[in-house]
């Protein structure tokens, strides 16, 4: 654990012990009983459908629990609801703002950490279901691509870079990013990556910094626009012996993680990725892809990191959004989100810790057959600095263009 996670386990450890049990209920209680009418805007991604049936899910079983309305609005970039949010705290809309609740993590936390757009500190761990999530061992449920979350955003699911290759065309997959370039090399055409700015690419961007930069210690730092050049200058000479040998040569792109899916499944593709560990197996559940297709994951670990959702400064309606935060901690939300065929997404809670009836939930599931164990999915690797991500991306399309036929 590096020292910025181990600093932010221990000051979350210390604010959580300041919280009675009944202290905490009584609270509860207040804001269940303001909560009760209230309509919430999630703003959240919109762009994979199973992710959206589980959202109408969670909503239908919020409303009917605690009265408390949820509406999806599906977005495909969520800085621009930040800058939103930044817009009408310019104009001095201090209460009564239309985002309830964001859908988020990352560069885009840091963004409204830093410019005051987010509720008080520490609501997320007042949350009655905070009681079970994993501090100790996901570390990252407390920070967020290295800064402090400082209650500010509850935890939602788990994320780690994965793999997938069908093993009825692939016999054993590269282990490594130099294995990747000598399989791309001997296979032209085969494998791709979205292009950046798409999360996805640029996941597969960070993960190849990571694994390129000869001092991994840089990358906990905001970016250093003086050596910038030098630092990814390993990353690039990759990129550019790679992307001759990409699908369509590297003048064009897969569009998102859905369309790497869609070209495995169609056989244009022989490797693609996820930031789904689970991900695999839901296609194969829903008959996406092949039940020949496996996961994998290099040797040394991957990018991964936590999700989140956040409360603006402004929320017209905060004590319905905790309702339905709290909601999405519940262990029959996590190990429904958890099921192949629904989601896949891993649990931010200590399963351990669970009452009986509960654990009972995770440890009878299916994960199915594409997913890995815990034990095979090897270190997970810190994500950089959220100042690297606009970096990166900027860096690679002066390199590279649009990347358009």
């Amino acid at each position: 654990m590096n020292r910025l996670l181990a600093a932010g386990t221990g000051i979350f450890a210390m604010l959580l012990a300041t919280f009675s049990v009944n202290a905490q209920g009584q609270d509860w209680q207040t804001i269940l009983d303001d909560a009760k009418g209230e309509t919430v805007y999630f703003h959240a991604w919109g762009g994979e459908p199973r992710i959206n049936a589980y959202i109408l899910w969670a909503a239908r079983e919020v409303e009917r629990d605690y009265g408390v309305r949820v509406v999806h609005v599906k977005i495909s970039d969520t800085a621009s609801v930040v800058s939103q949010v930044l817009a009408e705290k310019s104009v001095g809309k201090a209460t009564g703002g239309a985002i309830d609740l964001i859908w988020i993590n990352g560069e885009n936390f840091a963004s409204m950490k830093t410019n005051g757009l987010l509720a008080a500190p520490g609501w997320a761990q007042t949350l009655p279901n905070w009681q079970y999530v994993d501090v100790e061992n996901k570390p990252t449920v407390v920070v967020d691509f290295t800064v402090p979350t400082d209650g500010q955003e509850s935890p939602w699911g788990m994320a780690k870079l994965v793999f997938m290759y069908d093993s009825a065309r692939l016999d054993t997959p590269p282990s490594t990013l130099r294995e990747l370039m000598d399989f791309a090399r001997d296979n032209p055409g085969r494998f791709s990556y979205p292009q950046p700015p798409n999360f996805y690419g640029t996941t597969f961007l960070k993960q190849a910094l990571v694994n390129t930069v000869p001092d991994k210690t840089v990358l906990s730092e905001p970016v250093d626009d003086a050596g910038f050049d030098e630092i990814v200058a390993p990353l690039f000479a990759y990129l550019d012996e790679l992307h001759p040998h990409l699908w369509r040569k590297g003048r064009a792109f897969p569009k998102n993680a859905a369309d790497m899916r869609q070209l495995l499944a169609d056989s244009e593709l022989d490797i693609a990725f996820s930031f789904n560990p689970g991900d695999a197996s839901g296609a194969i559940a829903n008959g996406e892809l092949p039940d020949s297709v496996r996961t994998f994951v290099f040797d040394g670990g991957t990018i991964g990191n936590t999700h989140f959702v956040a409360i603006p400064f402004n929320s017209s309606n905060q004590a319905g959004a905790k309702v339905y935060a709290n909601f999405l901690l519940s262990p029959m939300a996590q190990t429904r989100k958890q099921e192949p065929e629904i989601w896949g997404d891993p649990t931010v809670l200590n399963v351990d810790a669970l009452p009986a009836n509960e654990r009972a939930l995770f440890t009878s599931q299916d994960l199915g057959p594409a997913t890995l164990a815990p034990e095979d999915l090897g270190p997970v690797l810190p994500e950089p600095h959220p100042s690297w991500v606009s970096a990166l991306e900027e860096a690679w399309t002066e390199r590279y263009g649009s990347g358009s036929e």
